[in-house]
């Protein structure tokens, strides 16, 4: 692959760091933020950020530190500059979709304008949905002058692989008239609460929807392109979902498994139709769902194999999810 060997990358972002993975430019990447870890390569790289929040807490405790950082007008992360300046990055590569999960947009604006070694590109990714996620791929290789289309066109295959053996499936059970009482359960899936964060409850949103709906899956909660929404315990209840799948953001499977007891010590818990025919299930939203990368298509994968065992086999279980018990 050609390219310019001048390049000094910096990514603030983990699905962006991912997309530069990608992208065939990991020996230009000179910067890193403190969260991305992925490819395990990167993380020898020196880190630019810094968080405000202690994430040890407990999910309650941490959105309730997120929402007072907020309000007092403060940056829950902040830019280590001097690093920045010994770097001399030819681009940064940033996001302007959410304050909670990363570096704001202004934040870098205000450090590169103090840098006096370098004048870096900003490159602001802003993923809602799907389509922004593969179209942010496409800017980051046209502006680092790399060819977007090898890796768009494999996650693309992979995409509809599921979707065409899910539909393959709906057919077949549409042209079985002894299996009609079960077209609904079939054709349009089971019903999914798709959990971003278990203290306070919020569903999953932006790409999430979609995931769900390509995965064979019927979704309930969050809208497509709209940021996470907070749930009552109530609109579960009255949902009662066929399936649950918990994928807190930034939280490993280990991690997932001990907030997720906020859930059950609820006492709805045990009368959801979805905790009694033992489909509720913890994932590494850390990894996969929450990063706006390639890996939402092994994102896709899991749900699929959750969604659909019977059709999907990818591999992913132990690592990208377990059942929960």
């Amino acid at each position: 692959m050609n390219f310019d060997r001048e390049l000094r990358i910096v990514s603030l972002l983990p699905s962006a760091t991912e997309i530069v993975a990608a992208l065939g430019l990991t020996d230009v990447l000179v910067g890193r933020s403190h969260e991305c870890d992925y490819p395990l390569s990167v993380q020898n790289l020196p880190v630019c950020t810094t968080a405000r929040l202690d994430t040890n807490k407990s999910s309650l405790k941490i959105d309730t530190d997120v929402q007072t950082l907020l309000e007092s007008a403060l940056s829950i992360y902040g830019i280590k500059s001097d690093v920045l300046e010994q770097l001399q990055p030819t681009h940064i590569i940033t996001q302007d979709q959410c304050d909670v999960c990363a570096v704001s947009f202004a934040d870098v604006e205000r450090a590169v304008a103090q840098l006096t070694q370098s004048n870096p590109q900003v490159i602001s990714l802003q993923p809602n949905k799907l389509a922004d996620v593969w179209a942010d791929i496409e800017r980051v290789a046209q502006v680092l002058g790399v060819d977007e289309k090898p890796i768009l066109s494999q996650l693309q295959s992979r995409i509809d692989f599921c979707r065409d053996r899910i539909q393959f499936r709906s057919a077949q059970s549409l042209r079985s008239p002894s299996r009609l009482r079960r077209l609904t359960a079939e054709y349009l899936g089971p019903t999914v609460a798709a959990i971003e964060w278990t203290d306070p409850i919020m569903a999953s949103g932006n790409w999430i929807p979609e995931l769900i709906e390509l995965a064979g899956g019927k979704n309930l909660f969050g809208t497509v392109g709209q940021h996470s929404p907070y749930l009552q315990w109530q609109d579960i209840v009255e949902a009662d979902p066929d399936c649950i799948i918990i994928m807190p953001c930034g939280f490993d499977l280990e991690r997932t498994r001990r907030e997720s007891q906020t859930l059950t010590q609820h006492p709805d818990w045990t009368n959801l139709q979805a905790v009694k025919s033992g489909k509720v299930f913890i994932t590494d939203g850390n990894a996969y769902f929450n990063r706006p990368g390639p890996r939402l298509v092994d994102s896709l994968e899991i749900l699929a194999e959750i969604i659909h065992p019977e059709l999907f086999d990818f591999d992913y279980r132990g690592t990208g999810w377990e059942v929960y018990a």
